[in-house]
């Protein structure tokens, strides 16, 4: 018998809940047949959600049950939570690939390391939870989700997003949706009608009630399960009788919680404090409670009112009788005596094995300043840092501030703080810690770091137009202070200039930035590969040479990972401005290695979306689509934005009409919104290129001329849009706007000199020559583009020579330029220029086959997926971490591909997949 049966206190019980227990009860056998689950169950204190998770776990035979809660006093130690679910499986860790194993090692500081990825991180807890349903079916059950620290919420949103075929189910109970939970499956649970209400009521009443008296408790109390099961302790008979109606008549608690404080409160002192202890403490350890009652003189016969009243019971664990129970106890007390409790536990709490704890109740605990305090939250502030809870690190660095006597160093663990709140996200209150610093004197250097941490929140905010200026003036006060920082500021402006494009502030284009660059006075870095593309390139006034030149002094591949990574996106940028194909491939495919092999995952959604463009012009749609796939599975994973550069620019080579337009329309919109200069341009690009293969060059010249209007921008797609003008500008018979672009066009490619960049030119000059010149040209182009991985553009020179060929009505040879072009367009899946093709072809009285159907036809999108790593030679656990799925989902999915394709094992896949 529990202790609440032998006081006489009943639980809220499941009246009224059938569809809910029902959907609970799919999801439990859904667990038990091999499958995975995620539900999120929302709803207001008292609804019954912990009763729901109790009644789920009761019926789960068969499965094992584990359980995570969150507790409003741990909001701020990172992974907490996370650390609650997974403490009962870290022995299989072993089992876990190492890169994820290290990173949970180091999140849950059972050995030191890097900051690891939140990607790596999430990765870990599925891996493990995967390995943990592989003995028996699981059943995670986590409880006031609101309530976690947000470290662990976004892990647990991760997990649930990616679960697939591990037998896990994992199911939240919250008062609301956050956003860490978004787009997972929900299910709001709300007050009972009226009749089942009433039930409920006469259930718990041991008196007859006045019908008058329990329609006021239904309706006051609005269906609330917990109220109307607590309710009856709160009246006396008379009242029940018909005494509402009476001037004397006790008022109705609205709320369960209200309830609660109203009964700790009649508590003798002693019995209150010790609820109010309990309640301050998250560990629910009864060793600790009862050595920090000690220090306070509360008695051990102070549990037993607190135990009479249904509100806590002290065993083997601390246990309230509901969530609510600490909330209403813990804001109920005056400040005054959370000071005196969380002063008891600091000095109970083990400094050695669990300091971060002891540190923030000593922080609760003062009242004034003190550098003592402030130091420990300071070095707790590091350890959460060093084990990725960056939101933790940043509620460490606030309190540490304010409680810092001296202003100097309040101001600098400010400043730490406001940067600490900037990266994990959380703007709002980095405006207010920023404002704390700024309060303080400050230094030369910690100025210049204020304005750096003021203009990535711009930035993040908004992309807003006066960010590289604010980070052009931050850079050049760090110079004489701190070169090192000053560097990465200046490589922070030149990509925020390049991402905010034609929305610059006056003075603040990439032009701008690279004269300011260059004129820094920084020790020279010089690149070898820069030097070499800035001889490949002439100074016309566009902003390429500029660009190089500024990267030139910033610029350092011997630099830290981080350094290093934003040169080579930069230098990507620079080798497809120069049309330099073989030195961008280069680039962006040690840009991707880079970021894989760290883990540096944030990164590497930026160098996804440059492999993805890559891949388009070489003509490889699979690869591009596999490219962009994952790049969407970790946006998604990590609710990250990011415009989709790559997802508009594959369904505009695919010649999807309908899926290219939505999203044209969805992404330019946004990147107006954002102010992303960069993001227009690409969508115009991919526009044009959509439309010049539709046919329907009138749209194509108009989206050509938007993205090419902006002369000192976007270095490779403006220059490419410029190409896809002067094609729909013929088309339309507008020679003057056609060959305005094949003028600008032309001192870029000049410039490049490479096969790429010629071919693209004799190609356009081709459509402009007068008849006796034109065909050359085209041969020019075919043969220099036939030199480099470009069969995007191969396959195009080939049909407009075929187009051209045919008007010249040399239909024979039409039809070999037609024939090669359509074959082209039909492998790489570039569906609306192969059917362009195909129309001139069948002008010329040739019909084009019909393509076959393939077996991959039959798989799912996820499933093709798989299959295509498989093919490549990747392993199950490489290809969940690629994917951002457990590697027994992946097996999951290689079995039903083996099924569809009719094969017996990955050995075959490179027959059935090409």
């Amino acid at each position: 018998m529990s202790l609440w049966e032998s006081v006489g206190a009943r639980p809220v019980n499941l009246v009224g809940r059938v569809a809910e227990r029902r959907v609970l009860q799919q999801l439990v056998e859904a667990v038990q047949g091999g499958e995975s689950r995620v539900l999120v169950i929302s709803g207001a204190p008292g609804t019954g959600k912990s009763v729901l998770l109790e009644d789920m776990a009761e019926r789960a035979a068969g499965c094992r049950v584990v359980r995570a809660s969150g507790v409003q006093s741990e909001m701020e130690l990172a992974f907490a939570a996370l650390h609650q679910l997974c403490a009962p499986f870290l022995g299989l860790l072993e089992a876990v690939p190492e890169p994820q194993a290290v990173a949970l090692r180091t999140t849950f500081g059972l050995a030191s390391g890097p900051v690891p990825d939140r990607l790596l991180v999430g990765l870990g807890v599925l891996s493990l939870l995967a390995e943990a349903a592989a003995e028996q079916p699981l059943l995670c059950l986590v409880d006031d989700e609101q309530w976690l620290d947000r470290a662990s919420a976004q892990a647990f949103g991760f997990v649930g997003r990616r679960l697939g075929a591990e037998s896990v189910g994992l199911v939240f109970a919250t008062r609301m949706l956050s956003a860490e939970l978004g787009g997972l499956p929900q299910m709001s649970v709300a007050g009972l009608d009226k009749a089942d209400a009433c039930d409920l009521l006469d259930s718990v009443l041991t008196i007859r009630v006045d019908q008058r008296v329990r329609d006021q408790i239904v309706a006051e109390t609005h269906g609330n399960p917990l109220a109307l099961v607590e309710l009856p302790r709160e009246l006396t008979a008379a009242h029940l009788a018909g005494g509402f109606g009476l001037p004397d008549a006790v008022e109705v608690p609205t709320s369960a919680e209200e309830m609660f404080r109203r009964r700790a409160q009649a508590l003798p002192g002693t019995s209150r404090n010790l609820l109010l202890l309990a309640a301050a403490d998250p560990t629910g350890d009864p060793v600790l409670l009862w050595r920090a009652a000690e220090r306070l003189a509360i008695p051990v016969s102070a549990a037993a009112a607190a135990a009479m009243a249904g509100l806590m019971e002290v065993g083997a664990r601390v246990r309230f009788r509901h969530p609510l129970v600490r909330s209403a106890a813990y804001q109920s007390a005056s400040a005054h005596e959370r000071r005196l409790v969380h002063g008891a536990l600091a000095q109970v709490t083990d400094p050695v094995s669990d300091p971060d704890r002891r540190a923030w109740h000593r922080a609760h605990a003062a009242d004034e300043p003190d550098e003592e305090v402030a130091a420990e939250l300071e070095r707790s502030a590091g350890r959460a840092q060093a084990r990725g809870g960056l939101a933790a690190a940043a509620a460490f660095l606030e309190r540490a501030a304010i409680l810092t006597p001296d202003p100097v160093q309040r101001a600098r663990r400010a400043l730490a703080g406001a940067q600490a709140k900037l990266q994990a996200g959380e703007f709002d209150a980095a405006h207010d810690v920023l404002a704390l610093a700024q309060a303080g004197p400050l230094g030369e250097a910690e100025q210049a770091r204020v304005t750096v941490v003021q203009a990535q929140l711009a930035f993040a905010a908004s992309r807003g137009s006066e960010v590289p200026s604010l980070l052009l003036a931050a850079a050049a006060r760090l110079e004489p202070v701190d070169a090192g920082l000053a560097r990465m500021t200046y490589m922070d402006a030149i990509r925020a200039a390049v991402y905010v494009g034609r929305f610059a502030a006056p003075g603040a284009d990439l032009s701008a930035v690279a004269r300011a660059v260059e004129a820094a006075d920084l020790p020279p870095r010089p690149s070898r590969l820069l030097d070499d593309l800035a001889a490949n390139f002439p100074r016309v006034g566009l902003p390429v040479p500029e660009f190089i030149t500024a990267l030139r002094g910033v610029g350092d591949p011997g630099a830290s990972l981080e350094g290093e990574m934003r040169w080579l996106s930069m230098t990507g940028f620079a080798a497809s401005g120069v049309w330099d194909y073989e030195r961008w491939e280069m680039l962006i495919n040690r840009y991707v290695q880079l970021c894989r092999q760290h883990g540096a995952l944030t990164e590497l959604r930026l160098a996804l979306t440059a492999r993805s463009i890559q891949l388009l012009v070489a003509g490889e749609l699979a690869a591009a689509g596999t490219a962009v796939e994952e790049l969407q599975a970790a946006v998604s994973a990590t609710g990250s934005k990011l415009a989709p550069y790559g997802a508009v620019a594959l369904a505009a080579f695919r010649g999807r009409h309908s899926e290219a337009s939505a999203l044209i329309e969805a992404a330019a919109t946004d990147a107006e919104q954002r102010g992303e200069g960069l993001a227009v341009t690409s969508v115009e690009w991919a526009n044009a290129v959509l439309n010049n293969g539709l046919g329907h060059y009138g749209k194509a010249l108009a989206a050509a001329q938007r993205a090419s209007e902006y002369l000192k921008e976007d270095l490779g797609l403006r220059n490419w849009a410029l190409a896809e003008m002067v094609e729909a500008a013929v088309r339309t018979g507008d020679t003057d706007a056609a060959h305005s672009a094949y003028r600008l066009l032309a001192e870029t490619t000049q410039g490049g000199g490479g096969h790429w960049a010629l071919g693209v030119q004799a190609r356009s000059h081709a459509l402009l020559a007068a008849n006796g010149q034109a065909e050359d040209l085209y041969l020019e182009s075919i043969e220099r583009l036939g030199q480099v991985p470009v069969r995007a553009e191969l396959a195009r020179a080939h049909l407009l020579y075929g187009e051209w060929l045919r008007r010249e009505r040399r239909r024979a040879d039409a039809r070999t330029q037609l024939r090669q072009a359509h074959a082209l367009f039909d492998a790489m899946g570039m569906a609306a220029f192969a059917e362009r093709a195909g129309r001139e072809l069948w002008t010329t009285g040739q019909p084009t086959g019909q393509r076959t159907a393939r077996n991959t036809g039959e798989l799912t999108a996820q499933e093709a997926q798989v299959a295509k790593l498989a093919r490549d030679g990747l392993t199950n656990p490489e290809i969940g971490a690629r994917l951002f799925i457990s590697a027994r989902t992946v097996e999951y999915h290689l079995g039903k591909v083996f099924a569809k394709l009719g094969i017996a094992s990955r050995s075959r896949l490179d027959r059935v997949l090409p």
